[in-house]
């Protein structure tokens, strides 16, 4: 693949009666890349993968996928694509050999061919011998794993993830981390990963952009993203909730405050780690038991946190807008 796998230009997606659902974004993935799209519920990251793989028109802007306009070579797109979003369209009464198979059908492979590309896809992600059960009785585990399986019959050379692992137990989360890092390491697949999860981010992503609001406030490696913030932050909880005050005025002399648990008080240490034994010193000076004490390192929500003014993994879930299919 020759240029970017997807780029978008001031992509815009607007609803009736309702704000913005994605307000002019701009982005560019490379061909065998794994970029992550982290942002809370209602921010407009299924919104954006809608519109890119031709489920949903934009109100306004341009984007090309696979090279592929995705207003007007919307078969040519798919045809280069798979998708797992985050409803799987799975028939609980059909088994999991029988959804393959119907999948291999619709892609045009028969007999032989159509045999040994479900064999190997079940065995891929470890549902050879559920393969034979009916759907209904899968776990949410197994029911992700076979939609990631039915998304790469045609062997798409860019796979969309539109929160692959919500609800997922450790294990199978594990398990398609895995799997996400194996087709893009060894098979060259691009990888578009919309998630909530830092920890997803940060493993998977060879770039992350980070929505909020219908807008991409920030982009880059996690590392990088990370490195922007820099300074960690302190976070004291008193003994006596009635210290809180006079904690919160000896921490003020470390650097400005930044959003922390409600019975203690949290700042970003001007000096950085070294600063700790001097928190610690200056708590112990004014006589103030403390509770709790913990150092926390840059992460990505402090980066959704700077950006934004609010933390990622406290954010209100906001209401989803209602998506008007596209014409067949």
């Amino acid at each position: 693949m020759t240029g970017a796998a997807i780029e978008a230009t001031d992509l815009v997606r607007e609803f009736k009666k309702g704000p913005r659902a994605v307000d002019g974004i701009d982005l560019r993935v490379e061909p065998g890349e794994v970029y992550g799209f982290l942002g809370p519920n209602g921010a407009g990251k299924s919104t954006t993968v809608h519109m890119l793989t031709t489920l949903l028109p934009p109100t306004s802007g341009s984007a090309l996928v696979a090279g592929h306009d995705v207003v007007k070579e919307g078969a040519q797109v798919r045809g280069a694509i798979g998708a797992a979003l985050q409803e799987a369209a799975l028939d609980p009464f059909l088994t999991g050999r029988e959804h393959m198979k119907l999948q291999t059908a619709l892609h045009g492979m028969r007999g032989v061919e159509a045999r040994e590309r479900s064999d190997v896809l079940l065995a891929r992600v470890g549902l050879t011998q559920a393969a034979d059960r009916r759907v209904g009785g899968y776990s949410g585990g197994m029911k992700r794993r076979l939609d990631l399986a039915l998304a790469l019959v045609h062997r798409p050379r860019i796979l969309f993830l539109d929160e692959p692992t919500t609800g997922l137990d450790p294990q199978s989360r594990s398990a398609l981390w895995d799997e996400v890092a194996r087709l893009a390491g060894d098979r060259g697949v691009t990888v578009f990963l919309t998630t909530q999860y830092l920890e997803e981010a940060d493993v998977l992503a060879d770039r992350v952009g980070i929505i909020h609001k219908g807008r991409i406030v920030a982009e880059g490696t996690p590392e990088a993203l990370k490195d922007e913030i820099g300074r960690p932050s302190v976070e004291a909880i008193p003994c006596d909730r009635g210290d809180l005050p006079r904690m919160k005025g000896v921490l003020s002399r470390f650097g400005e405050f930044v959003t922390g648990s409600p019975k203690g008080a949290s700042v970003r240490l001007s000096g950085g780690e070294a600063q700790l034994a001097d928190v610690v010193r200056a708590l112990d000076a004014e006589d103030i038991h403390v509770e709790h004490l913990q150092l926390h390192r840059p992460t990505l929500d402090d980066v959704f946190l700077s950006k934004t003014g609010r933390s990622l993994e406290g954010a209100a879930e906001e209401p989803r807008q209602p998506e008007e299919p596209v014409p067949a």
